[in-house]
C-alpha cells in the first residue's frame, strides 16, 4: 500500500521541482522561492523560504552530502545555498544569460551541470564555483539532465526530443532523437552503467496525457512518473507492471522524487502543493527481486514463488506436496512442525518415496528402508523448519529501519568495518579506501580537501552495529 501522509501547501504558485537529501526535502516554484522541510516531521526550517531569484525557480537539487542545495531560474542564474543556515554560497550566471531550466550535481560533488533555454550546458567546478566547461545542443532548450551513477558521463534532454551524452570534458559522445514531442525529464537508475551507447529498451504505458516528470527509486527497483493527466504512476522496473496509481493532485503533476533509503515519495503539482507518500515494506519489497526474480517480501509470494524457493533450497521433492496444499508465502511463514507432519504428511510421503526407491524382496531390506525414511524425513522436516525460520528472520530484519549513523555515506549500506577519516566522518573501510585511491583527496561529505588520508578503525561504532544486528536478527 501507498498512503498520503502529508501535504505541503506553502507555495503561492506552481511547484516545479522537489528533491530529497537524507534529512531534508526541498521544493521550488514559480513563486521565485525554494522551501526546505525537515523529514522528521515535515516542518519548514527557520531559514526557509530561500529568496534570491528574481523570476521562477525551475529546478533544485542537493549535493550528495546534502550540505549544499543548488537552484536555477529564469533569471539566468544558478545559486548554491548552505542548507544548514540558508546562506548563499555562490551565484553562477549562465554565460549567455539565458533562463536556466535544469541543474544537477555529479555523484562525487566535484561538478554541477546547468542547462539553459538557448541550448547551452555548463559544467561548473563545485568547489571554486568557476566555469569549467561549456557546450551546446543544436536545437531546442535544455530541460533535463542526469549523471550516470559513476559520474563518468551525463545526459541532457532537449525540448526538441534529442538525448545527448557528454563526457566529463564536455565532449559530445552521442546524440539521437528519443521523443518526437520533446523531452521533459530524464533519470538514471542506480544500476551500474558502462559505456555510453543509447539503446531502446521498452516503453511504459499508463498515462493518458504527456509525462512531465520521472524518477527512479534509490535501489532502481521502482520508477515513478507524473503527468498532465494529474496522476502519478509507480512501476516495478523488473516486470514493468504498474504497482500503484496515485490521483490526489488536482492539476498537472510536474515533479516527483524518491527519498534515499526511506520509504517516501514526494510529488509536486501546478495545484501549488507537494504531497508526501509513504510506501509500506510490502510494496517496496514487491519491487525488489532476488535471484530467480523472487519477491523479497515473503508474504507476497505466490505458490509458484514458493516452488522456486523450495528448489533453490534443495527441496525440489516437496514442490508437489506444497502445490497440492496451495502453500503461498503467507501459508509458508505459518507452517509449524505439527502442520508439516499432520497436514502436509511429509513423514508419510518421504517413507513412500524411499520405499519405492529402496523396495526389495527381503524383510531386512524393507525394514532398513523404513528406518532410513523415518530418519531422513525427520532431517528433511528440520531442514524445512530451519529455512522457514530464516525467512521469518529476514522479514523481521527488513521490517526494521537501519539507523542513519550505521550507514556508510558512500555506499549507503550498513557498515561492516567502519573507519573514521580526517574529516571526522565514519565510512566503510573498503569504500573510503577506493574513494581516496580513485578520487581527489576530498571529503565525500564536505567536498573539502582531506588533511590526511589516514583511516582509523571506529571500534565503538562497530560494536554498536553488531549489537543492533544481534537485536534485530533474533
Amino acid at each position: 500500500m501507498v498512503k498520503l501522509i502529508h501535504t505541503l501547501a506553502d507555495h503561492s504558485d506552481d511547484v516545479n521541482c522537489c528533491a530529497f537529501s537524507f534529512s531534508l526535502l526541498a521544493t521550488c516554484s514559480l513563486d521565485k522561492t525554494i522551501r526546505l522541510y525537515s523529514l522528521s516531521d515535515f516542518t519548514e526550517l527557520p531559514h526557509s523560504p530561500l529568496k534570491f531569484h528574481t523570476y521562477a525557480v525551475h529546478c533544485c537539487c542537493f549535493s550528495p552530502s546534502g550540505h549544499i542545495l543548488a537552484s536555477c531560474s529564469t533569471d539566468g542564474t544558478t545559486v548554491l545555498w548552505n542548507t544548514e543556515n540558508g546562506q548563499t554560497l555562490a551565484v553562477m550566471e549562465q554565460p549567455s544569460g539565458s533562463p536556466v531550466r535544469v541543474c544537477q550535481f555529479s555523484p562525487d560533488s566535484t561538478c554541477l551541470a546547468s542547462g539553459a533555454a538557448d541550448g547551452t550546458v555548463v559544467l561548473w567546478n563545485a568547489q571554486s564555483y568557476k566555469l569549467y566547461r561549456c557546450g551546446s545542443v543544436k536545437d531546442g532548450s535544455l530541460v533535463a539532465c542526469a549523471f550516470s551513477p559513476n559520474g563518468s558521463f551525463f545526459v541532457t534532454g532537449s525540448s526538441c526530443g534529442d538525448l545527448t551524452v557528454w563526457d566529463d570534458k564536455m565532449r559530445c559522445l552521442h546524440s539521437e532523437k528519443a521523443h518526437d514531442f520533446g523531452i521533459t525529464c530524464c533519470n538514471f537508475s542506480s544500476q551500474p552503467v558502462s559505456g555510453f551507447e543509447l539503446k531502446y529498451k521498452s516503453m511504459l504505458s499508463g498515462h493518458c496525457a504527456p509525462v512531465l516528470a520521472c524518477a527512479f527509486s534509490h535501489d532502481g527497483q521502482m520508477l515513478v512518473s507524473g503527468s498532465v493527466d494529474k496522476s502519478v504512476i509507480v512501476y516495478d522496473t523488473n516486470t514493468e507492471n504498474i504497482l500503484h496509481t496515485l490521483t490526489q493532485h488536482t492539476r498537472y503533476v510536474t515533479a516527483c522524487a524518491f527519498a534515499p533509503h526511506t520509504l517516501l515519495l514526494a510529488t509536486g503539482s501546478m495545484d501549488k502543493t507537494v504531497n508526501i507518500w509513504q510506501f509500506d515494506l510490502e510494496t517496496l519489497c514487491q519491487a525488489r527481486s532476488s535471484e530467480g526474480h523472487l519477491k523479497q517480501f515473503t508474504e507476497d509470494w505466490s505458490e509458484e514463488d514458493v516452488s522456486t524457493w523450495l528448489c533453490a533450497q534443495g527441496l525440489k521433492d516437496l514442490v508437489g506436496i506444497f502445490k497440492k496444499n496451495n502453500i503461498d508465502g503467507k501459508e509458508l511463514l505459518n507452517l509449524t512442525k505439527e502442520s508439516l507432519a499432520d497436514d502436509l504428511k511429509i513423514v508419510l510421503t518421504c517413507w513412500t518415496h524411499w520405499g519405492l526407491i529402496c523396495s526389495g524382496p527381503s524383510d531386512v531390506l524393507l525394514l532398513s528402508s523404513t528406518q532410513m525414511s523415518t530418519t531422513e524425513s525427520l532431517g528433511l522436516r528440520s531442514k524445512v523448519l530451519r529455512k522457514i525460520e530464516e525467512l521469518r528472520t529476514r522479514v523481521k530484519f527488513l521490517s526494521s529501519e537501519i539507523p542513519d549513523e550505521f550507514i556508510c555515506p558512500i555506499t549507503r549500506e550498513l557498515m561492516k568495518d567502519p573507519v573514521i577519516a580526517s574529516d571526522g566522518y565514519s565510512y566503510e573501510k573498503e569504500a573510503m579506501e577506493n574513494w581516496i585511491r580513485t578520487k581527489k583527496r576530498t571529503s565525500p561529505m564536505t567536498n573539502l580537501v582531506l588533511p590526511s588520508v589516514v583511516l582509523t578503525p571506529n571500534r565503538t561504532l562497530k560494536m554498536a552495529i553488531n549489537r543492533w544486528l544481534e537485536t534485530h536478527q533474533k
